[in-house]
């Protein structure tokens, strides 16, 4: 079938499969006390844990940003709001019956570098004082050039941060202004090159295709500047479009997006660069170095996927989650926080945990989630062990045929392998099995585009 076919029979609405079962299809919410009884049976098993901070603050509103952010340039924010999180932070260590051990923290946004180094420390200070570090603890930042300085990566790295993302997007300047995210070459150059001075081992890039205004010759320009700086990883978005959800998406229109083909050019044209400059795919819209950690892990199968994305510190199955709208995972349980700062601050005021919704994972959902865990980190899973079977497997194996025809995988009675012209398609491959979303599509459409 031909290229263009084939995007078009598979550029369908469909999940990141950043969780299974996905937010949208959460349905038995678990109580308080269900809630924090997954948290302390995780904990008798392994009290190490992942640790997700959400800085939900950014002094302008990026227009392609789908994340839950607070534009503001009053700074009179960053106290009360880290005494909320620290606050969050000890409720749940009071009701845990082992100290945590912090194997993973990573701090998100919103624009974490938009708080102080101060405050950042004031943190940190109070986060670490209520548990022990793991001596292999990886701790990583996302950051905007533009606001990042020296005394930021100082102190971040004498907290023992190794890791940093920067948010490039792209550097071609119309896409720049329409998208409203400005920052030039020679400004991440500098910081970049300071990162590495502190001794940062791990740089990583943030870039989106699919943008407006963007076309295969700024995607080709971009990827030549950044080999000049080279980054450790690269994570290689494609944009999501999702008006209905982020209204700020509304300042530009589809006309002015890349969309099917097109866009499924820019996603080969840069993915084919990168991998002549030396970086390897690794799961899905990541590629790395040879050198990079993400990479070893890859080749050691401890790659895993959670709501932070790829992590290689192994699958450490308890991640919590600290401010506003973050997401929580227990393994056998989700929990999220709240979507409001004003919501956040009235639960925690009146000594409430402040989750509004959550999901208890039944046996289904848990097997169900190994196997798109594995697609998503292995590129192939097996069924071979009954522990790995459910009920409705001839379902997920019939929408997999369709998949073998098109050449996305390899298939056999028990095992999925997938092909390297299925790995752009990796999302489509994982609604395979995706039982929830094959049982009722939803009535309205909640997510991206898989292409």
């Amino acid at each position: 079938m031909p290229e263009s076919e084939l995007i078009r029979k598979y550029n369908v609405a469909g999940p990141r499969y950043t969780s299974y079962p996905t937010v949208p299809f959460w349905s038995n919410s678990p109580t308080e006390e269900q809630w924090l009884a997954c948290i302390n049976k995780q904990m008798e098993r392994d009290r190490s844990m992942s640790l997700y901070i959400h800085l939900p603050f950014c002094e302008s509103l990026c227009t392609y940003c789908g994340c839950n952010t607070r534009i503001t340039v009053n700074h009179a924010v960053e106290t009360p709001y880290i005494s909320a999180l620290l606050k969050e932070w000890k409720m749940y260590v009071d009701k845990m019956e082992k100290i945590p051990l912090i194997k993973e923290i990573h701090l998100g946004g919103g624009t974490p570098t938009f708080f102080s180094p101060e405050n950042l420390g004031r943190l940190l200070n109070g986060i670490f004082s209520l548990a022990e570090r793991d001596p292999d603890i990886e701790c990583s930042f996302e950051a905007h050039p533009n606001n990042t300085d020296e005394e930021h990566l100082k102190l971040l790295y004498d907290w023992g941060f190794r890791r940093v993302s920067f948010g490039i997007q792209d550097f071609d300047q119309e896409v720049q202004r329409v998208i409203n995210r400005k920052q030039s070459f020679e400004k991440v150059k500098e910081i970049t090159a300071k990162a590495k001075e502190i001794g940062y081992t791990s740089v990583n890039y943030d870039l989106i295709y699919g943008l407006p205004k963007q076309t295969k010759e700024s995607v080709i320009d971009t990827i030549e500047k950044v080999k000049l700086l080279n980054p450790d990883r690269i994570a290689f978005y494609s944009y999501a479009h999702v008006p209905w959800i982020k209204p700020g998406q509304r300042s530009f229109t589809e006309k002015d997006l890349p969309v099917g083909l097109e866009k499924s050019i820019l996603y080969e044209t840069g993915r084919q660069l990168l991998e002549e400059n030396g970086y390897k795919e690794i799961g899905m819209d990541h590629f790395a170095l040879e050198t990079d950690s993400l990479y070893t892990s890859m080749l050691e199968g401890n790659l895993h996927r959670n709501f932070m994305g790829y992590t290689s510190s192994g699958r450490n199955q308890l991640m919590i989650g600290l401010g506003v709208s973050s997401i929580s995972d227990s393994w056998t349980a989700f929990a999220q926080n709240v979507k409001t700062i004003e919501s956040y601050y009235e639960l925690l005021d009146k000594d409430r945990f402040p989750i509004f919704k959550g999901h208890l994972l039944s046996q289904e959902d848990l097997i169900i989630r190994k196997h798109i865990l594995n697609i998503m980190c292995n590129f192939e899973t097996d069924w071979s062990d009954v522990a790995m079977q459910f009920a409705e497997l001839d379902l997920v194996r019939n929408s997999l045929m369709e998949l073998e025809k098109d050449e996305f995988i390899l298939l056999t009675p028990f095992h999925l392998k997938v092909t390297d012209k299925g790995r752009a398609f990796l999302r489509n491959i994982c609604m395979s099995f995706d039982l929830l979303l094959l049982r009722k599509q939803p009535d309205t459409v909640i997510f991206s585009t898989t292409v």
